[in-house]
């Protein structure tokens, strides 16, 4: 399987009923393991966030986790699923980064804390050492061959760096001065970052967006493929939650999220719209501001926000 036949592979779950990446994802691992039985060493830091991506990820269906961990990544290092910890996982740490450089895929989940220089988050402690999410994600992504952030916070700055933003909360590539890969989502579809991991995998650094995130999960926006849009175009606004008519009247920001929610769904069965919820736009570089509050018309929020802005200008 080339490049082009993946990404055709991913993305023809638009014109079919067919919600899983099983054969297209891996069939063609398993024809690259065939020709090289590398798999993708993986470093994986949890910072300042909820731990909803990584629980996202542990659902991942077709592939199944097993599969992931077993054909396509080594996880060489994780401070959440790992056993060992202090010392001992820190050392891993330290052998990895001195033999494997420029060679590993660090990924990071949340935001990165700054202020009281970064002392909000401590990933690693020993009883010589402690080192911060800020540090941390400093040092091993001026050594990893690519950086990819997994959920929104991580990606943007997210729930973790929204308003009051007390502990100076922002996304990865702010302190990073080189290309990061962002999947965002609130959580993340588990999808879009296996997805992502078997393009590095096998062909490389993906094409990326404006924001730096995968074109073949999030190249439309989540209105342009609703299943009610046929509503928004004939002006059949829902009067309240629960009726068929189009959301835009209940809050729904799709018309300014991209991700394609609408056929890829969640673990293959289900997504918001269906379940009669507005989008509330988490894979947004604004989100949760700039989606707030939750479940008002985009206008309204807008007014809102103008609103908030003239009063901090009076301030």
């Amino acid at each position: 399987m080339n490049k082009e036949e993946f990404i055709q592979g991913c993305q023809r779950l638009r014109n079919t009923q067919d919600y899983r990446l099983s054969k297209h994802i891996l069939s063609g691992i398993k024809g690259y393991r065939v020709k090289s039985d590398s798999k993708l060493p993986v470093l994986w830091l949890e910072t300042s966030d909820s731990g909803d991506n990584n629980i996202s990820f542990m659902n991942t269906t077709y592939p199944y986790l097993g599969q992931v961990f077993e054909d396509m990544i080594d996880l060489l290092y994780s401070n959440t699923f790992m056993a060992a910890q202090g010392k001992h996982a820190l050392d891993i740490l330290k052998r990895i980064t001195r033999y494997q450089k420029g060679e590993f895929v660090l990924v990071v989940e949340g935001a990165i804390p700054t202020k009281a220089n970064g002392l909000y988050n401590i990933v690693i402690e020993t009883q010589r050492e402690r080192i911060t999410a800020l540090e941390a994600v400093k040092w091993l992504g001026g050594l990893a061959k690519y950086v990819v952030t997994i959920g929104t916070c991580a990606s943007f700055g997210g729930p973790s760096a929204a308003k009051p933003n007390i502990t100076g909360g922002v996304a990865v590539s702010e302190v990073l001065d080189r290309e990061v890969i962002k999947v965002s989502g609130c959580p993340v579809n588990a999808e879009w970052f296996v997805g992502t991991l078997a393009h590095l995998l096998m062909y490389g650094k993906p094409e990326l967006d404006e924001l730096g995130r995968p074109t073949s999960f999030y190249g439309y926006t989540i209105h342009r493929h609703c299943q009610r849009r046929s509503y928004f175009d004939r002006g059949n606004f829902a009067q309240a939650l629960g009726d068929i008519e189009c959301m835009f009247s209940q809050g729904c920001v799709g018309p300014k999220t991209y991700a394609d929610c609408p056929y890829r769904q969640w673990i293959n069965e289900n997504w918001p719209i269906e379940a009669n919820t507005p989008c509330i736009g988490c894979t947004n570089p604004d989100f949760p501001d700039g989606s707030s509050p939750f479940f008002t018309p985009l206008p309204e929020k807008r007014q809102e926000d103008n609103k908030k802005r003239e009063g901090q200008k009076d301030e």
